[in-house]
């Protein structure tokens, strides 16, 4: 079966002068048409560099990808000429960024920069550009598309701004939307609105999506399957479901537990993970959960787990797995 797109073995370092930041450590995932998948973890987990490092985005120097493959409709991404990588991003391959106000040209008016794109990957005139670029405002929900393509971006409300990343994202129909933790820099009710509007387009245009967050909640309900990170490495695999009602892997048993939950008084309890991330210039001939880990025992601390199978579409990197999965229930509903 070939894959929309298919990451093997993926590593990329970044070389400073106080050492080699060892950031994605041979992460490996595929992902089909249609399909979504949330790939989840701490800051600094490596999550956004392995997606960047798929659409040839990381800052060289001091990044480089080492080795791996990252096969798009067949066509490995990785060492791509430039030329022919940008031709695919934005027109097969799209991505929103976190930040909208940093994203968008502040100098430059709405409609120039979507139309921009319009004309570059699909060869369209100013006219046809503007109208698509309209019509796409309207898609996300801009009211008074066409007046609002004369508008700067500090016209527009936060909410607006990531709406506008969005259409702009879609606008030459790609078949990959990879979103970078696209609601962090907004309140809460419009991080539903996005989450809503992100899930709405997909069923509407039927393009696969990356969704990258640090937030379990959040993807609850909006993909199919997760890949939890944590130093670089894959630490877990699932089907979304499964993975909230039975995690095989202490660390992401640990972020379940970080969710905020109300207890009997109607009070939010908030549990966290002790101890710190992991410092990614070391190489980890150990696991790196390990110093942090309730059910590390002395394997953990010098054997660095691969992923192994634990069931169906199933696979976790944890010695343990097979007493996690006796000892635990989590029992979200997502």
């Amino acid at each position: 079966m070939t894959h929309l797109l298919e990451v093997r073995e993926l590593v990329t370092k970044f070389y400073t002068e106080q050492g080699v930041v060892n950031a994605v450590n041979g992460i490996s995932y595929t992902l089909d048409e249609g399909e979504s998948i949330a790939i989840v973890g701490e800051s600094g987990s490596g999550k956004s560099v392995g997606v960047l490092s798929i659409m040839g985005l990381i800052p060289s120097p001091p990044g480089r990808v080492d080795s791996g493959e990252a096969l798009f409709n067949g066509r490995d991404m990785i060492g791509m000429d430039p030329e022919e990588l940008r031709h695919i991003r934005g027109r097969e391959m799209a991505m929103v960024f976190q930040d909208p106000m940093t994203s968008l040209n502040p100098v430059l008016t709405v409609g120039f920069q979507l139309t921009e794109s319009l004309k570059l990957h699909l060869g369209m005139d100013d006219n046809q550009a503007k109208k698509r670029a309209a019509e796409m405002l309207d898609l996300v929900g801009i009211p008074n598309p066409e007046g609002r393509l004369s508008d700067y971006p500090h016209q527009f409300s936060g909410g607006q701004r990531q709406r506008v990343m969005i259409a702009m994202a879609l606008s030459c129909n790609p078949s990959l939307l990879i979103a970078d933790e696209p609601t962090t820099a907004l309140d809460v009710t419009i991080q539903a609105q996005i989450v809503e509007l992100v899930k709405q387009l997909q069923e509407k245009l039927g393009m696969a999506i990356i969704w990258i967050t640090h937030d379990l909640a959040l993807v609850a309900g909006m993909v199919d399957k997760v890949a939890v990170m944590y130093a670089g490495y894959i630490v877990e695999q699932a089907p979304v479901h499964d993975l909230y009602k039975k995690p095989l892997h202490p660390y992401t048993l640990g972020l379940l537990h970080s969710m905020p939950k109300l207890d009997a008084t109607g009070q939010e309890r908030l549990a966290s993970i002790e101890g710190l991330p992991p410092d990614l210039r070391q190489n980890f001939q150990h696991c790196p959960f390990s110093p942090r880990c309730p059910y590390a025992i002395d394997k953990c601390k010098q054997e660095n787990p691969a992923l192994m199978s634990t069931g169906p579409n199933r696979l976790s990197a944890c010695w343990r797995w097979e007493d996690l999965r006796e000892e635990t229930g989590f029992g979200v509903n997502a």
